[in-house]
């Protein structure tokens, strides 16, 4: 009966934990029979097999039909689980999980208070029941939050004793045992604890957003103003601000966050710096020019001018947003509306719901360009996340997304009708095409300009934008300020149809159905798979892309051995704009349909043509030799370059300068490929297997894109 637990819940209040809700499940025993069918599921009085498992999820979500695949991944899951832990040893054959477990893990889920999330969490550690938690209860608390820091984007370097000792620090009498009280009370005044325990920390707007740091200079704390000691991470530093303190100190009396908008009409457009409290040693006041001592001035969270703490009242309040000022989109430029304001949901499409309730608004600034900021923490190692940190610290943090929480969607609706205003897309090309299938869903007033940050592995349509091979860690601030700089270009995106020839025989996904760079089957599309199957088994071992492009070079030179592709037009027909094309003059591995004059990292495949042997009148399609020598590769012309590979050895060739280009096959505006046997195939980077089958290149749109200054490597290499 998929109602009662919901009534259960209720019933009991909001506050209660899942344990108490089960409690009161089992004293009421049956609800039309629904208690009796469940109990038939049970193998001990706390342990639960996998139909009882789904039981409980279909009851505890209120669904009929709970996909069975997740529901048998998630019962695998606390299986493994229950391995990891030796002293449950015993009950790991009997094919059942811990109902306590299950009910933990679920309660994260639930709203309440960190005061019973902490008691609840005791008590699911106290494995003995005795009110303390000793020594090997409290590893596994260590292990748990390992996980979730890893899981969260923390940097877990020598993370494990900093967790003990904070551990340890609750310890108030020093026994070696945690008792309740000691728990909660150290658990509730330390925000680390919290976060990596699950339990959920209210996000409001001046809140600062704490992570473990390591500081690598002396740094004060500016709670107690003591000294951040320690060999490894002694403190925490806000993302917004870069406010610091020791972990004990985080909910006492911290200086308030910025804020990212404002709550009356009245003050927007009210341009007022925003003083935080900042490390401004040896730097100057800008009122009375003096030296600022440590822990003795403030810096305006916009323009990051500085003063003394004592000169703050006595310069003017105006704040200019500073160098980045045209990209900015400050405070005063976002209002919260209510609901009664008259401006309903459906006629506001700028509205974006901040944690009080209200409807956010942007009211832009005059003569300015907001950046909408897309970062994918996961590209490029680390890096990812670095940077999404400091554009939050550039930036208002109400521009920076980070992709990983919800997509794309909530930034673009939140600038949906702004006239005015770029995109930066900080990832690899397969973010980037991402960004732009979501604004072509999106129901914006304008298609923003989208500039690119290439964290990325292959980063090829970066490379022709100008905008690099790989981002190295240089000022952001530059790269902002070469975006202001950057000119509109116009980029071709095209439609991807596949047929299936048997209907039964369906393969792998399809894993995108546009083109943004290119598309290929053969040679190159096998070392993609393979990279791309072994990425998906050992995640650790990609996580740089150094590492990435030797595990590419290993994969190649496997396929050199193998020529798993060999006789390719055996294999395949193609035909542009009803004119087939002819292969078989040609012993080809890999064919490759390309929109943009970079892949595989940088190789142009299509090779350049002199401006003085270019075709003046483009034709929709031409297959002669000779024709082709002279036809040149734009990305904004509508037509696609077709070109064959003969080997993995051309393709080095090809990418170290010691051949020119591949075979030009065809310049076309509509391809079709008729293949008969299972080939692997891969689009922007993104491989799959695919059966026999029919597909359909035709155009579908233009997106616009920011072209970088050629001159410029912005701190990128180049290849």
């Amino acid at each position: 009966m998929r109602s009662v637990f919901a009534h259960t819940l209720k019933s009991v209040g909001s506050n209660t934990t899942l344990s108490q809700v089960w409690k009161d499940m089992t004293v009421t025993q049956s609800v039309n029979g629904w208690y009796d069918t469940f109990s038939l599921h049970f193998f001990s009085l706390k342990r639960i097999d996998a139909a009882g498992f789904s039981l409980f999820l279909k009851t505890y979500l209120e669904v009929e039909d709970f996909p069975a695949d997740l529901c048998q991944r998630l019962y695998w899951y606390f299986q493994r689980s229950e391995q990891c832990c030796p002293d449950q040893g015993h009950h790991t054959k009997d094919g059942c999980v811990s109902l306590k477990a299950v009910s933990c893990y679920f309660s994260i889920l639930e709203d309440g208070n960190p005061r019973d999330k902490l008691e609840y969490t005791f008590k699911l550690y106290d494995k003995d029941d005795n009110g303390h938690l000793d020594s090997k209860e409290v590893d596994k608390i260590v292990t748990q939050m390992m996980q979730a820091a890893e899981y969260l984007g923390w940097d877990v370097t020598e993370l494990k004793p900093v967790l003990r000792d904070m551990l340890k620090a609750i310890d108030i009498d020093s026994s070696g045992t945690l008792t309740q009280q000691e728990w909660i009370q150290g658990g509730l005044n330390n925000i680390p604890l919290l976060v990596l325990l699950g339990l959920k920390v209210a996000e409001k707007d001046g809140q600062h957003v704490w992570r473990l740091k390591n500081f690598n200079r002396p740094t004060y704390c500016f709670v107690c103003q003591n000294m951040m000691l320690g060999l490894r991470k002694q403190g925490l530093s806000c993302n917004f601000c870069k406010y610091t303190v020791h972990s004990s100190c985080a909910n006492k009396n911290c200086t308030p966050c910025v804020r990212t908008f404002v709550r009356s009409k009245t003050e927007i457009g009210c341009s007022v710096h925003d003083w935080i409290s900042a490390d401004c040693e040896s730097n100057k006041c800008e009122i009375c020019h003096k030296k600022i001592k440590m822990l003795t001035g403030k810096s305006c969270a916009w323009c990051h001018r500085m003063r003394h703490s004592d000169c703050v009242p006595l310069g003017s309040s105006h704040c200019d947003c500073g160098l980045l000022q045209h990209h900015i989109l400050p405070p005063w430029a976002i209002c919260a509306m209510d609901s009664s304001s008259g401006s309903s949901l459906e006629e506001n499409y700028l509205a974006n719901i901040n944690s009080d309730g209200h409807f956010l608004q942007i009211f832009p600034v005059k003569d300015t360009n907001p950046l909408l900021v897309f970062v994918n923490p996961k590209s490029g190692g680390k890096q990812g996340k670095r940077v999404l940190r400091k554009f939050q610290y550039l930036l208002n943090p109400r521009q920076v997304y980070n992709l990983d929480n919800g997509g794309p969607n909530p930034g673009l609706q939140f600038f949906q009708n702004l006239h005015k205003c770029r995109v930066l897309v900080c990832g690899g090309d397969g973010t980037v095409g991402w960004i732009l299938d979501a604004i072509d869903k999106a129901d914006m007033a304008i298609r923003p300009p989208v500039a690119i940050l290439p964290l990325g592995t292959g980063n090829d349509l970066a490379r022709c934008l100008h905008w690099g091979g790989g981002y190295e860690g240089s000022d952001l601030t530059e790269i902002i300020k070469q975006i202001e700089k950057s000119i509109l270009v116009k980029m071709d995106r095209w439609s991807l149809q596949v047929i299936p020839a048997d209907t039964a025989d369906e393969g792998d996904p399809v894993p995108n159905d546009i083109i943004n760079n290119y598309f290929s089957l053969g040679v190159d599309a096998s070392i993609a798979h393979q990279f791309h199957v072994m990425r998906e088994k050992n995640p650790q071992k990609f996580n740089s892309r150094a590492r990435n492009k030797l595990w590419y070079f290993q994969l190649a030179t496997s396929e050199t051995i193998s020529a798993s592709c060999r006789n390719l037009k055996e294999c395949l027909t193609i035909e542009c704009c009803g004119v087939p094309v002819e292969l078989s003059r040609l012993a080809l591995e890999g064919i490759a349909v390309l929109n943009i004059p970079s892949m595989h990292g940088g190789s142009n495949l299509w090779g350049e043509t002199k401006s003085a042997e270019k075709l003046k009148k483009r034709q929709e399609v031409t297959v002669d030799p000779d024709a082709l020598e002279m036809c040149s590769q734009d990305m904004n012309d509508k037509l696609l370059e077709v070109v064959g590979l003969e080997s993995v050895v051309e393709m080095g060739q090809i990418y170290t300068g010691l051949k020119s280009k591949a075979h030009r096959l065809v310049q076309a505006a509509h391809i079709t490929i008729r293949t008969y046997k299972t080939l692997p195939m891969q689009i922007d980077g993104e491989p799959w297997m695919q059966p026999p089958c029919t597909i359909h290149i035709t155009h579908k749109n233009q997106a616009n894109m920011l072209m970088a200054a050629p001159a410029t490597s912005l701190g990128c290499f180049p290849k």
